[in-house]
């Protein structure tokens, strides 16, 4: 296990919501900022708004994490340093890209590098002969209300579609989880995982196909509900990122903040 495990903090509430209704006037003001707009006001000093940035990128940076490291644990350690790592070098962040490609190559690199020591400390598994299959991964499921037996049958195959993703390579399994999953475009998961776009379409291609017998062609739109990462976790690593970045100097500006 890694060291430095999440740091436990106190008052972590528990509810459904990923918006806390006690952020503070100061957090709450600027939400409907963009995310460059933020950026430049942490730089400036105000810290306390770097909380919106992880409550609005938690969803995708958990996913993007999940994608490369399945221990759920060390997935939150990896988004903890994420942010931190992000936060310590908002001096390098240049508006002409977007924050969450940013941040999303930062969570790339920090699961990576767990993943490697992982690895390191113990048996990787490897999947083995997941056969190709054809056709067509998703059909639309056609859904009136979503009344209670519709709702399980989806949780049984968000469940499905988590343990299937699960067995794909790594190489494949990333590239399913950031494009399909997440829903990133092509150009920028080739730009996270520093791949072609071509490199990207044939890798999902073979994902699709590599995982076709272990779901049902009725996936559709409850793809998009898998990976889910609810309101208790998300305010635990956001409460244990801010804990640290208390700890933290000022963040330093580059020369053309200054």
């Amino acid at each position: 296990m890694t060291t430095g495990r999440l740091a436990t903090t106190r008052g972590v509430r528990d509810s459904n919501e990923y918006e806390d209704p006690k952020l503070t006037e100061t957090a709450a003001a600027p939400s409907s900022l963009t995310d460059a707009e933020i950026v430049a006001r942490v730089r400036a000093g105000d810290r306390a708004l770097f909380e919106i940035l992880m409550r609005r990128h938690n969803q995708r940076i958990y996913r993007v994490a999940r994608s490369v490291v399945k221990d759920e644990t060390e997935v939150e350690d990896v988004m903890q340093q994420a942010y931190i790592n992000a936060y310590v070098h908002l001096d390098q962040f240049e508006d002409r890209s977007q924050f969450s490609t940013w941040l999303t190559r930062i969570t790339l690199n920090e699961a990576f590098g767990r993943r490697r020591k992982l690895q390191s400390e113990s048996m990787a598994r490897v999947p083995s002969d997941i056969a190709e299959d054809t056709g067509a991964f998703m059909d639309t499921i056609t859904s009136s209300q979503p009344d209670p037996e519709r709702q399980a049958y989806a949780r049984e195959l968000h469940r499905v579609i988590e343990q299937a993703v699960d067995t794909l390579p790594e190489a494949y399994r990333t590239v399913f989880m950031l494009r399909d999953i997440e829903g990133l475009s092509t150009s920028e998961t080739g730009e996270g995982l520093s791949l072609g776009e071509e490199a990207v379409k044939t890798r999902l291609h073979r994902a699709r196909a590599m995982i076709r017998r272990a779901v049902t062609a009725r996936i559709g739109d409850v793809a998009e509900g898998a990976f889910q990462f609810h309101a208790p976790r998300c305010d635990r690593v956001v409460a244990a990122v801010l804990a640290r970045i208390d700890q933290e100097p000022t963040v330093r500006l580059s020369d053309s903040d200054e």
